[in-house]
C-alpha cells in the first residue's frame, strides 16, 4: 500500500474505526516525504506524500470503517528545561542558538534533545532541567544558515 495523503490526526478526528495500527516513528522520520514503513501488525507500507506536510504524532495515514493505520512517534531521551525567570530563559536561548540547536516549547517547557555538554551548561548556569525520555509532537528542525 501506498500513502500519498494524510487523513487527518486522531486529536480532532470525529470518529475513529474500532481496531488501530501503528507505525512507529522516530521524530527524526517524521520529515521525510518518502520512507516505506511497517506496522506494529507487520503490515508494510510505502509513504509518498504528494504535498511537502511533515508526519506528526497521531496522524492517520488510512482509514476504512473497520481498521486506520496512525503514526505513533517514539519516545526520545530529552532535556526538559524550566527556566525560573527571563533571564535564564535568555541565557539558555542565547547558548543554545550559539550551538545551532534546535528546541520546542510545550507548556512552559523548553525541550531540546540530549546532549551531555547541554547538560553541563545548564549545571554550570544553575537552570532547572530534568533528563527524560518523552514522545514529542514533531520533528526538532535544524535550521540551516551561513557565517559569511
Amino acid at each position: 500500500m501506498i500513502i500519498e495523503t494524510i487523513v487527518g490526526n486522531i486529536r480532532t478526528l470525529s470518529s475513529l474505526p474500532p481496531h488501530i495500527e501503528r507505525v512507529y516513528m522516530a521524530s527524526d522520520d517524521l520529515v521525510k516525504r518518502i520512507q516505506r514503513v511497517v506496522t506494529d501488525h507487520g503490515r508494510e507500507l510505502g509513504i509518498r506524500l504528494k504535498e511537502a506536510k511533515e508526519l506528526a504524532d497521531g496522524d492517520v495515514l488510512w482509514m476504512d470503517d473497520y481498521n486506520a493505520i496512525v503514526v505513533s512517534v517514539l519516545p526520545e531521551d530529552l532535556l526538559v528545561i524550566k527556566p525560573v525567570s527571563l533571564k535564564q530563559m535568555g541565557e539558555i536561548a542565547h547558548q543554545l542558538g550559539n550551538r545551532h540547536l534546535p528546541a520546542q516549547f510545550e507548556e512552559g517547557e523548553m525541550l531540546v534533545q540530549y546532549d551531555y555538554l547541554v547538560e553541563e551548561l545548564l549545571k554550570q548556569l544553575h537552570i532547572p532541567y530534568k533528563r527524560e525520555k518523552r514522545k514529542v509532537k514533531q520533528a526538532f528542525r535544524h535550521i540551516g544558515h551561513r557565517h559569511d
